[in-house]
């Protein structure tokens, strides 16, 4: 079996007090044809290129964290609160940042981010080369960026930080599901 790789998305929900940042990392060993294969009956509820949580029914939703549940895989969140409107990339760095730690205590040494645009994802790489000084020396943390329609392991990801983000606006239905193979972290973000 390869090496797992984590696998990163992220979820945020603007507001002026309770805003908050959810980066979840899918620790996969599976191939991307295995994921695309388990996610396949979901095509007729996607956006062009990719599965999307926030742009799907309630149906959808409820037919993806099934099959994620049967993945033999872990996924590591961390969320961060509060988050101001105009914060969320602060928040995106220290949601990374602490991520890298928990994923390099599992042996995870490859990061796969969905990538947003170069200069943010320049911001990742450096978030990640930051995050190693909080890492035992020689530590391996490599990151590389693709795009969400590429790369069906990151809907994975994308599904999982959906049902964190419904969890925390109130509907645990979708988190319930995926219990034992969460590992939720959170995260001061508030400056």
């Amino acid at each position: 079996m390869p090496e797992p790789l984590a696998y990163i998305d992220e979820s945020f929900h603007e507001h002026d007090a309770e805003g908050f940042y959810v980066l979840a990392a899918a620790v996969l060993a599976q191939e991307a044809d295995e994921i695309g294969a388990l996610l396949q009956g979901l095509a007729a509820h996607r956006s062009p290129g990719k599965l999307h949580w926030t742009e799907s029914s309630a149906r959808y939703r409820q037919a993806a964290v099934e099959r994620i549940a049967g993945l033999d895989a872990l996924h590591v969140i961390v969320v961060g609160a509060p988050v101001a409107a105009r914060k969320q990339e602060r928040a995106r760095a220290i949601c990374l940042r602490r991520l890298a730690f928990e994923l390099n205590g599992l042996g995870v040494t490859q990061l796969v981010v969905e990538s947003r645009q170069q200069v943010l994802d320049q911001r990742d790489v450096r978030t990640i080369q930051q995050a190693r000084f909080d890492l035992p020396k020689g530590t391996l943390l490599r990151v590389e960026h693709h795009r969400g329609a590429t790369d069906p392991r990151l809907w994975v990801a994308d599904i999982v930080a959906g049902a964190v983000r419904a969890h925390h606006l109130g509907n645990s239905t979708y988190r319930d599901q995926l219990g034992a193979l969460l590992h939720l972290v959170e995260v001061p973000t508030a400056d």
